[in-house]
Formats: structure tokens, C-alpha cells, sequence
């Protein structure tokens, strides 16, 4: 009897196995149901692109192929993710300051246009205008320049960042940052023949920056509107084109709550309710959208949405940016930041971020930290050697994850609307589609699981020809492979995109 209950169990085990590597799951895309439309995916120069920009060309060539190329090889291959734009570090001048500046580490310090004479220098930054130009020569057209401290010669220390986290800059100050900024638009692209789209002049406001790890600048509701509203007035005056992006929030929940720091909180509101004394809605060169950093609500998995919900219904419209994320913390366990993670792991937990963002706060950009990272820490999409002339280069699984979404999902794309015939898929198989404006659509899929699932694709005009499928994990980067049909395998531990045009 005992012997018969063994091959029994044997036998349901070996089902079971049998059925969980067989998974089935239905997609059902609506093509007719739109959500939100993607503007851009996005990373930043800070900081090692001013020192990465002078490196040998076949080092720096390769980086920035890897980062804005949407090339392929001849076998299919993508040579890079095509991100769809590019943040630039507007640096406030600590680099000039050397030790003095108080910013221990060399290459968290930033240049500074703007001479302590009032002159400009266009030569300073030359590795990040490399970097810009890099990026429009392989078909970046969007640019966003953003600050993290006003130039030092306009702060109340001279530094680059806070005392006790006061505001670091006086109103007086205001105009004279609008004129730079103004000055810096139009100096970029004449030296480069980069047009800055956007203007972050605000970075964070709620943190303290005074403990000089980096350039950045504490503000309150009321000082982000007086610097923001002299900034538009300038540009306004000066016929300037390019757009202000607000406000950078440290944490989602500040955009929607005000629970620990009132002043610097319940953004949406403050800014864009046409009854909020700091009303900044009107204005014609505020960009009508909101950014804030998913830092610090990724884990768990059920509070990340709850969170996202809770910003999506306060948004009553505007757009939202998700506009600087990297692996910070310990996320509830999931995940800790300490360390570089070049594997599927750290992807695999970005990509669901990303899917949480897109998906249920409905954002409309989603833009990383840092492009190039010289530490030790879940922070890069690439990560170098801390050598300012030269040294190795090593993508990571991050990098080709994004570019998942940021090669295929292009601005203009329009979000739509899918679901799942299995309700316990939930964090383990994760799927989102998008139809582009050349009438493709992109279909992001993260298995996170152990085994691979089988995928089906249903909807009215999703077609029934073959499809591409790009297959990151392990193994492969961004792998191109040819699908008939509307059935595809998803591996374990991997995030792919099925991409076809249709009529």
C-alpha cells in the first residue's frame, strides 16, 4: 500500500510539473481602449559622462550605440535600446570649486557654464555635449536639461548645496537663474545643435541636501513657484520654446499627500488647482504634467499600487513622468541597493517597476537615474571603471530590459488596454501593450517565474500574421526571433517584446 501511495504522489507531482511548465495564459488586447500616451523613455548624464565623453572613441562610441542606437546588425540584432530621450546635467559649478566645494567624491561635482566673471565658457561640460551630440547623430530628438543646485554664485553659501536644508537660493536670485538657464538653452545649441525640449530647474525639494554628497537645493511649494514663475516669465520675454518640468517630487506620495511635509507636499494640487495660491497651470511655458521618483514605493508589491492608484486618481488629467528611478533601499526585502547587480534580478525587479508605473500610475515618461555608473550600487545602466581617461565598459541586464520598452514603445505611442484569462499570473507574469503612430503594436511581457508560459494573443485587428519577438534574459540581449501566429513562449526569467504592424 505504501509503495502504491508513492507512485501515486510521484505521479501528481510529475503532473504538476508537467502543467506548471506548460503554463497557458490568454492576453486579450483591445486595441480601441487607449490609456495614456508615452512621450519618451529616458537616463541622465549625471555624472560620469563629463569624464566617459573624453575616453577613447571606440569606448565611448560603443556607450552611447548601446544607450541610443536603433540599428540593428545584419542578423536582426539591436545594437542598442534607442532610448527617446536624454537628461543633461545643467551643473552649478562645484567641479570649479574642487575640495573647497565641500562634495568629497570628484565625480558627483558638476561644471558651471557661467564664469565667476558673469561670462560663459561653452567649453566646460564637453564631455556631456559629447554626449548630447552622440545621441542626435543616432536619432535622439528630445533633451532635457535639469538642475540640481542653482549656479553657486546665486546660492546663500556659495556651495552647491543646503545649510541645516534651507533653501538655498533668495528671490532676488530668482531672475538671475532665469537668464542663466535661458543663456545655457541657447548657448547648448549653438555650440552643439542640441535644442533643449524641457527644463527641470528643481530636483528633490523635499530632501536636505546639506550633507554634501552631491549638487541639490531643498524648496517649499511657495519658493518652487516664485523660482518656476521667474523662469517663465524670462522665457516668455525671451521668446524661449523650450518647456518647465515640475517638480521632481523625492517620492510619489508627495505629488498627492501632504502627511509629513505639508509645505512641500500635495504638488498636483498646489500647482495646477486653478484656486492653489502657488497656481502654476497658466503659465505658457509650464509644460502641463507633473514628474516625481518612484524611490522608496516600489516594495511591496501591493503597497507600490496602492500608492500608484492613489496618484493616478489625484492627477484629474495632468500628465505624470515618472523621472528618476534606481534600486535604492532594501524594498521590503525583495531587493536591497547595495551592490552593482549586472544579472536578470535587478532587471527582473525594475522591469516590474516600470510595468507598475506605466500601468497603474498611468505615466507617461519613464526616465532612469544614471546612464553610466562608475560604483558599486544598482544605479547603472552601464557601469564603468572610476577612471576619468579610460577603462572597461560592461552593459547590464538593466540596460536591455529598458530597452524592451524604450526601443519598441515610441513617443506618441498609446497605451492599451489588455487583460489576462488567469487572475494568478500576479507578479510572477506581468503583460502590457502599446500601438505605436506607424501602426505597430508592442507587447511587453515579464515572466518572472521559473518556467517558461505559453502566451495567447486575442483581440479584434490584432492580426494573425508573424510577429517578432525580442527575448532579454540570461543569455540574450534583446534577441530577435520570428513568430507565426498569435502564440508565442515567454522563457523563464525574462522580459520580451512581440512587435507587429497592422492595418
Amino acid at each position: 500500500m505504501k509503495k502504491i501511495f508513492s507512485l501515486l504522489l510521484l505521479c501528481f507531482m510529475l503532473q504538476k510539473g508537467i502543467s506548471q511548465h506548460n503554463r497557458s495564459v490568454t492576453a486579450t488586447i483591445n486595441l480601441h481602449q487607449t490609456v495614456q500616451t508615452i512621450q519618451n523613455f529616458a537616463a541622465s548624464d549625471a555624472w560620469a559622462c563629463q569624464f566617459t565623453g573624453h575616453w577613447p572613441d571606440n569606448k565611448k562610441e560603443q556607450l552611447a550605440d548601446w544607450l541610443f542606437s536603433s540599428d540593428t546588425s545584419a542578423s536582426g540584432q539591436p545594437k542598442g535600446i534607442g532610448l527617446s530621450m536624454w537628461r543633461f546635467n545643467i551643473g552649478a559649478g562645484s567641479a570649479e570649486q574642487g575640495d573647497a566645494s565641500g562634495i568629497k567624491d570628484e565625480w558627483r561635482r558638476a561644471a558651471c557654464f557661467l564664469q565667476p566673471d558673469h561670462t560663459y565658457n561653452w567649453e566646460k561640460q564637453s564631455g556631456q555635449l559629447w554626449f548630447l551630440q552622440a545621441a542626435r547623430a543616432r536619432g535622439v530628438t528630445r533633451f532635457l536639461g535639469f538642475l540640481n543646485s542653482p549656479p553657486v554664485m546665486f546660492t546663500r553659501n556659495g556651495k552647491a548645496f543646503a545649510d541645516k536644508g534651507a533653501c538655498n537660493i533668495a528671490p532676488d536670485q530668482y531672475t538671475a537663474v532665469a537668464v542663466f538657464l535661458k543663456d545655457v538653452i541657447r548657448g547648448v545649441q549653438k555650440k552643439t545643435g542640441v535644442a533643449l525640449s524641457y527644463i527641470s530647474p528643481i530636483n528633490e525639494p523635499q530632501w536636505d541636501w546639506s550633507d554634501g554628497g552631491q549638487e541639490g537645493c531643498p524648496y517649499n511649494n511657495e519658493q518652487i513657484y516664485g523660482l518656476t514663475k521667474a523662469i517663465d516669465q524670462q522665457f516668455k520675454a525671451d521668446q524661449v520654446p523650450a518647456k518647465l518640468l515640475i517638480t521632481e517630487a523625492g517620492q510619489l506620495n508627495y505629488l498627492y499627500s501632504g502627511e509629513k511635509k505639508p509645505e512641500k507636499g500635495m504638488q498636483i494640487n498646489a500647482f495646477f488647482n486653478p484656486h492653489s495660491a502657488t497656481y502654476l497651470g497658466s503659465h505658457k511655458n509650464i509644460y502641463q504634467g507633473i514628474a516625481g521618483h518612484s524611490y522608496f514605493t516600489t516594495s511591496p508589491v501591493d503597497t507600490a499600487i496602492a500608492i500608484r492608484k492613489r496618484l493616478a486618481a489625484a492627477l484629474k488629467g495632468i500628465e505624470f513622468w515618472q523621472s528618476e528611478y534606481c534600486i535604492l533601499g532594501d524594498n521590503a526585502g525583495e531587493i536591497d541597493g547595495g551592490k552593482a547587480d549586472l544579472s536578470m534580478d535587478a532587471a527582473l525587479y525594475m522591469a516590474r517597476v516600470i510595468h507598475t508605473d506605466l500601468t497603474v500610475a498611468n505615466a507617461a515618461a519613464w526616465q532612469w537615474w544614471l546612464a553610466i555608473s562608475p560604483y558599486d550600487y544598482k544605479d547603472g545602466l552601464i557601469y564603468v571603471d572610476k577612471n576619468k581617461t579610460d577603462g572597461e565598459i560592461r552593459d547590464s541586464k538593466m540596460l536591455w530590459v529598458l530597452g524592451n520598452y524604450s526601443r519598441f514603445v515610441r513617443p506618441g505611442a498609446k497605451r492599451i488596454t489588455t487583460a489576462l484569462n488567469d487572475s494568478t499570473a500576479g507578479k510572477n507574469f506581468l503583460l502590457s501593450a502599446y500601438k505605436n503612430t506607424d501602426n505597430s503594436i508592442n507587447i511587453v511581457i515579464i515572466n518572472n517565474g521559473d518556467t517558461s508560459v505559453t502566451v495567447n494573443l486575442e483581440g479584434k485587428g490584432i492580426g494573425t500574421g508573424g510577429m517578432r519577438s525580442y527575448t532579454t534574459n540570461a543569455t540574450q540581449n534583446l534577441a530577435p526571433a520570428y513568430i507565426s501566429g498569435n502564440t508565442a513562449s515567454i522563457p523563464a526569467r525574462s522580459v520580451v517584446t512581440l512587435t507587429r504592424k497592422i492595418k
